[in-house]
């Protein structure tokens, strides 16, 4: 493997363009739906104290190796760690890491698009005024009607995956770099927007004060594991997405700067939701740990109720799309990309192919909210299960591998050269973390989760 190397798939043409791929593929979902919920779940500021920790000493060096590991291999996950396992004499089943990567994004999407669908119907919601002087009673009951009918359900879920087919299908600069870099200006510019909505609630303060004042006696094992989870699923590491995002990257960008910058901005959009949700959930009186109905029972009351809460509505649940469109596109990718490069496939076949797949298995969480709902294994939904396995369980996992990969594994000079940092100290810095921190904090929490500490 030579420096001039490049991905069949091309290069992003700029650096500023790399910079918006990389934050669109990790702003979605993850921030502005999940981590709001789940810090609700979680005891609030203790949790966020926890994740963050995790994405400035686990995330960001896991994310620069991922990134690394994809440059040097340029390629689609799979055929990158082959060539990289190669390349580093080492154990060929190293390039089962790439198959992971390939299937998390794939499954993660399957549910993700599902989500992505009740914010379409939500922006169509807001539109025609379905909010309108609401109760919480009211609000809860459209959304219970909602999810209860699977056709609903099924027709937006097929129009989000279509939306990211169309997208992906035209290809690294026509398809991914074009819609990326309208749609990450366009979220920020509603975020602060919506920010400035939030100071006005009555309850401001005592949302920041949840948000931002740890508890750690609501701290377990489990909120550990579900804070590095979050992590890793925001920053899109373990998925295959920043693999073959990397190897898109050209050879004169500092991926340790892009990662640095993509996981500031990416924080930074996790923490705004939260500014812009939990005061609008304790001045309507509501309770924070709602699950992953918080945004579509709570924030639709009071779009009902201000004064220019239609607008608001609309840009809210617009938004959602736009952050989940940024992200879906960078899932489906590492299958797509495996699929032109190792079985002949035309971009427009392998769009069709991975997002046909992605589709057909999301209809097992459609059902779980309706008509499975009562079809549990070990006491979760398909749903549920479907986020633990991929956000607890594969995506830490992943990242595990990725760390120890890149820490004992590849050559010390590939990775010296890839990541060109200024001196000789930053990166043993970097080998430091990515060598024992990064795996022994995953593996540390996994034991504590099975019970063995």
């Amino acid at each position: 493997m030579t420096d001039t190397k490049k991905s069949p798939q091309g290069e992003w043409s700029s650096h500023s363009a790399f910079i918006m791929a990389a934050t669109g593929s990790a702003v979605g979902l993850g921030n502005i739906w999940k981590f709001p919920y789940i810090t609700g779940e979680n005891g609030g500021g203790a949790f966020v104290l926890v994740y963050l920790l995790c994405v400035a000493l686990i995330g960001i060096p896991i994310m620069m190796s991922e990134t690394l590991m994809g440059r040097r291999g340029r390629h689609n996950p799979v055929t990158t760690m082959e060539s990289l396992t190669a390349e580093a004499k080492a154990d060929e089943h190293w390039h089962y890491l790439g198959w992971m990567g390939i299937i998390a994004g794939i499954l993660i999407l399957s549910y993700y698009s599902v989500i992505a669908g009740w914010a379409s119907a939500y922006v169509l919601k807001a539109f025609t005024g379905s909010f309108f002087d609401a109760d919480a009673a009211a609000v809860k009951q459209l959304f219970a009607d909602f999810i209860a009918s699977p056709v609903q359900l099924a027709f937006w879920h097929t129009a989000f995956m279509l939306a990211t087919m169309w997208i992906v299908k035209q290809g690294v600069n026509n398809g991914l770099e074009k819609a990326l870099r309208w749609l990450m200006p366009s979220l920020f510019v509603l975020l602060i927007l919506l920010v400035g909505y939030a100071m006005t609630t009555p309850s401001y303060f005592q949302g920041l004060h949840f948000l931002f004042t740890p508890d750690f006696s609501k701290l377990t094992g489990n909120s550990i594991l579900t804070a590095m989870g979050q992590a890793f699923f925001s920053l899109g590491i373990g998925m295959g997405a920043v693999m073959v995002y990397g190897a898109y990257l050209p050879k004169k960008i500092s991926i340790t700067e892009t990662v640095v910058v993509v996981s500031i901005a990416d924080t930074v959009v996790a923490l705004l939701s939260g500014i812009i949700i939990f005061p609008i959930v304790f001045s309507n009186g509501l309770q924070p740990d709602s699950g992953p109905g918080l945004i579509f029972e709570t924030l639709p009351i009071a779009f009902g109720s201000m004064i220019g809460g239609w607008l608001f509505g609309i840009l809210f649940f617009v938004m959602l799309v736009l952050a989940a469109l940024s992200s879906s596109v960078a899932l489906i990718e590492p299958a797509v990309a495996w699929l032109i490069e190792t079985r002949g496939f035309n971009r427009e076949k392998a769009s069709l192919y991975a997002g046909s797949v992605t589709w057909l298995i999301g209809f097992a969480s459609i059902f779980s909210f309706n008509s499975w709902s009562g079809f549990k294994i070990f006491g979760q939904t398909l749903f549920e299960l479907l986020d633990y396995v991929t956000a607890n369980l594969m995506l830490p996992i992943g990242g595990f591998a990725i760390a120890m990969f890149a820490g004992w594994i590849m050559v010390r000079g590939h990775s010296e050269q890839e990541l060109d940092l200024p001196n000789p100290l930053t990166y043993q810095i970097w080998q430091l973390l990515i060598k024992y921190l990064a795996p022994a904090a995953v593996f540390l929490v996994f034991l504590d989760v099975v019970g063995v500490l």
